[in-house]
């Protein structure tokens, strides 16, 4: 039966395990967005999972939505992203570049004054985060329908420089009430546009990305992420069965490289009203490709998800946090070291780099 351990195959890139590190925002960029020597260790202290998924990447300085988040639209940017893959690559690891765009869940207080922009003007949910404090976010500004063709753009030219600086592959972040989420749903698309109301207009955004990353790169080295049944920052559309299933078919048609998707963790958090209560299963019955499963797994049941079929990949978050040698410690069964989450966002090494690895731990 298929395990976590087992190679695999992800489209030509053989994988050496079916573990996949989740994309999972630490803040340890510049200020102005330049991947840092730091992040280099980090991602570099976990390169035996088969995969890496990068923290999410703004794709242009009008993609700017977490404080010290990392960009992948400038030289400077593509150069530190490069000593990263290279770090990665010399551990025999595999790493893809999530790239993204917040949409309404910034501020304008870190875009230079600037509304953030959104598909309708539409506050998101739940507050954002500044270095005085957590605010209200603000009601953002609509795009023009004459803005979007740029949005494409900014998303293919951030995979080009994804591939520029030695990725493997990009993930498009359709996911977790960002930007193209925020298209894809009901509760915060209101646009009466072709890229409005009906299903396969509030699909168009995320399918014409898609469409245009893989012109730019190919079908093998793209990857989409996806939320059918998160409820971050308000993102709760009245018909999610009936989009998802829209986007996950046309993303099956695409071929991408694989559809990486969320399950409801209720161990770990309210996840609400469910409207797709096995994400897996749905997306399965829908997806001929490749499959990433995010959502609170542990070894037994990532492997159980693994043998159901529903799944290729897991994807780990938090216990990559805190342990450097997950995978060693998956294989071995030892325990976990405790993560700190007072500094899963911050600046500098500690609750970052400095986790003990089972060998330092030994000593």
């Amino acid at each position: 039966m298929t395990n976590l351990f087992d190679t695999f195959d992800l489209k030509g890139q053989t994988l050496r395990n079916r573990i996949v590190m989740a994309p999972m925002t630490r803040t340890r960029a510049t200020e102005d967005a330049v991947p840092t020597d730091l992040m280099r260790d980090y991602y570099a202290q976990r390169a035996d999972a088969g995969l890496i998924i990068t923290e999410c990447t703004q794709i242009s300085e009008g993609a700017h939505g977490i404080i010290r988040a990392p960009g992948i639209h400038d030289d400077a940017q593509i150069a530190a992203w490069r000593k990263i893959t290279d770090a990665v690559h010399e551990k025999g690891g595999k790493i893809f570049n999530q790239i993204w765009h917040p949409g309404r869940t910034s501020h304008p207080d870190i875009m230079g004054g600037k509304d953030p922009v959104a598909p309708s003007p539409i506050a998101a949910a739940g507050e954002f985060f500044l270095p005085t404090g957590r605010v209200p976010f603000t009601v953002p500004r609509e795009l023009g329908i004459d803005e979007l063709p740029g949005i494409v753009e900014d998303f293919v030219q951030a995979a080009r420089n994804a591939r520029a600086a030695g990725f493997d592959g990009v993930e498009i972040h359709a996911a977790n009430g960002y930007l193209l989420q925020q298209f894809l749903e009901d509760v915060s698309n209101h646009r009466t546009d072709a890229y409005g109301g009906t299903i396969e207009n509030r699909a168009r955004l995320t399918l014409e990305v898609t469409d245009a990353v893989i012109a730019a790169w190919d079908a093998d080295h793209v990857g989409v992420r996806l939320s059918p049944a998160g409820i971050n920052y308000g993102s709760v559309s009245s018909d999610r069965p009936e989009i998802y299933d829209h986007v996950i078919r046309q993303l099956s048609d695409r071929n991408v490289a694989y559809l990486h998707v969320i399950r409801p963790n209720k161990a770990s958090y309210d996840a609400g009203p469910v409207q797709i209560e096995d994400v897996p299963g749905f997306t399965r019955a829908r997806y001929a490709g490749p499959i990433i499963v995010n959502g609170g797994f542990d070894h037994d049941g990532a492997d159980a998800e693994l043998g159901k079929g529903d799944a290729d990949l897991v994807a780990f978050g938090v216990p990559f946090i805190a342990n450097p040698d997950l995978v060693t410690r998956l294989k071995t069964g030892a325990a976990y070291n405790k993560p700190d989450p007072a500094t899963f966002y911050g600046v500098g090494p500690v609750g970052y780099t400095d986790y003990p690895t089972l060998e330092i731990a030994a000593e």
